[in-house]
């Protein structure tokens, strides 16, 4: 046998060995399948989550279920006020005592707005967003509805919160009140498009990201009044990213929780509607879309033992 011979049989049996390893190689090489995130376990009746960019629903539990919405009725009532073509944020709006008598016939949470004194705009936005109050929620109706009485201005006020929900294609979302202390409805669907729609206000965004919030106010005896005010989402200071935006809590509602937040360019938005454990929920929401595990061990935000509960 040649020496050609040989290296024509060397050759053609390293390609035999190649040929019969390759199969082998190419089934070691392919990787798996990746496994879907499982989705969150939520005490929360019903929860949707949103990336406000590009519009797609990451999570949906009964998101277009009705249910009671609490004060996160405000949103609405505040994005109203700033939608308003011409609106003076630095006008300033008496407060009458009327505003404090709603706030004690219906047990409501309060900015314990001094009646006489005299708050611009802009401050009864904080006082109606951070502290949840209805009395600051009565006095931006009673300010921008339309009519001879207060009876009247906050009617149209409310009608006018109902009129923009259909502008923005809300169809299961009714108000029958200025503060969510009525029977005012939505789905978490849609009650997150309204948080988004708002969300596009610079004004909003920075009063509903705001911890704390102190101001002053001229006051009937001609002095001037302090204010400090609260926001009620604990979540704030909690969550990495978390940027608002509103509670609410009523007997019929549960604890509910409207939330934004924002990674690296991405934002987040999300509801939980009739919860035993929103802030739980609302993490476990941000985490999976996200695709992180930071809320593993965080507690809410503590509120000052004097700040109001929503």
């Amino acid at each position: 046998m040649t020496v050609g011979t040989l290296t024509k049989r060397a050759v053609a049996l390293a390609g035999g060995t190649l040929l019969a390893l390759s199969p082998l190689t190419a089934q070691a090489a392919t990787p798996a399948p990746a496994q879907p995130e499982p989705q969150p376990a939520l005490a929360a009746k019903g929860a949707t989550l949103v990336d406000d960019t590009s519009g797609d629903t990451l999570f949906g539990k009964d998101a277009d279920a009705v249910r009671p919405i609490a004060s996160t009725a405000k949103i609405m009532a505040a994005s109203l006020v700033l939608d308003t073509a011409g609106a003076d944020l630095d006008r300033q709006v008496p407060v009458k005592q009327e505003y404090r008598d709603y706030v004690t016939e219906h047990g409501s949470s309060t900015a314990d707005l001094q009646t006489g004194d005299k708050m611009t705009v802009r401050q009864l936005l904080y006082a109606t967003l951070l502290p949840s109050g209805a009395d600051a929620a009565y006095a931006l109706a009673d300010a921008f509805g339309t009519g001879a009485t207060s009876a009247e201005r906050t009617t149209s006020f409310i009608a006018k919160m109902n009129t923009k929900a259909g502008e923005l294609h809300l169809p299961h979302t009714k108000f029958t009140s200025f503060d969510g202390g009525g029977s005012d409805s939505s789905t978490p669907t849609e009650l997150a498009e309204l948080a988004q729609h708002a969300m596009k206000n610079d004004i909003f965004r920075t009063v509903v990201k705001t911890k704390q919030y102190k101001g002053e106010a001229p006051a009937a005896n001609g002095r001037t009044r302090y204010y400090t005010w609260t926001n009620t989402n604990r979540l704030l200071d909690s969550y990495d990213g978390a940027i608002g935006i509103k509670t609410g809590t009523t007997t019929p509602a549960g604890d509910c929780l409207v939330f934004a937040a924002t990674r690296g360019g991405k934002t987040l938005v999300g509801t939980v509607l009739n919860s035993t454990d929103r802030y739980a929920d609302a993490t476990k929401l941000l985490d999976y879309g996200f695709g992180s595990s930071s809320a593993k061990g965080t507690k809410p935000r503590a509120l000052p033992a004097n700040a109001q509960r929503d």
